[in-house]
């Protein structure tokens, strides 16, 4: 699956990228980025993948590092709204926490060309745009860490340790990206209810969870 054909259900990927020709680019360096890695990328690479000149690219992007930006930007507040829909959503604290992993996970799956462009590749931004990434990144730990805290006031978790648990639970979910293979045995739905599974044995769900799981 292509950067391009990556939508987890929009009807225009990349649809907030416009004009058409900055779409093109920024689709390009996703599918780059993700191959080849952002340092052994040149602008050239991106460029020719987007069927334009190297001089077309920075009519719309100054420099490579935008391109990475806009990219770790778009990719970031995507995932934090798969997460906190589910989190918002009704039922349970480990029902909403079940849903919140297995939607979070399959965006990892479903998107895993450009996630793996937006989680692993933070270090390559200056110390501005790493800043801002990092503050999203610190909200979405953050949506994980307040369900557990509610989880385990309620009763519904034991817990000995939040933090290293929201951080476990969390690098096992954008881990998906690294390594998902839309040919692979299993799809995202399936990794998500698996993981699902996995993070209420980490949180030590004190009630039925099979019956977590069963929701739909």
């Amino acid at each position: 699956m292509t950067a391009a054909q990556e939508t987890g259900g929009e009807t225009q990927p990349w649809g907030e990228v416009s004009p058409d020709a900055a779409r093109r680019l920024l689709v390009a360096a996703v599918q780059a980025f993700a191959e080849r890695g952002y340092h052994a990328t040149t602008t050239r690479d991106i460029a020719g993948r987007a069927g334009m000149s190297p001089a077309a690219l920075y009519i719309h992007y100054k420099t490579k590092e935008e391109l990475l930006h806009r990219i770790s930007r778009i990719g970031h507040d995507k995932a934090l709204s798969v997460l906190r829909t589910a989190a918002d959503g009704d039922g349970t604290v480990a029902e909403r926490l079940a849903d919140a992993v297995r939607s979070f996970v399959r965006w990892h799956a479903e998107q895993s060309t450009t996630a793996r462009v937006v989680q692993y590749e933070l270090e390559a931004l200056g110390p501005e745009a790493r800043a801002e990434i990092v503050a999203l990144r610190r909200r979405t730990d953050a949506v994980v860490r307040e369900l557990i805290d509610d989880g385990v006031r309620a009763g519904e978790f034991e817990v000995p340790d939040a933090s290293g648990t929201t951080v476990a639970i969390l690098s096992l979910c954008i881990d998906v990206a690294r390594w998902f293979n839309i040919a692979g045995r299993r799809t995202p739905d399936e990794i998500g209810l698996l993981y699902a599974d996995l993070v209420l044995r980490m949180v030590g769900h004190t009630g039925d969870t099979a019956a977590v799981l069963a929701r739909k």
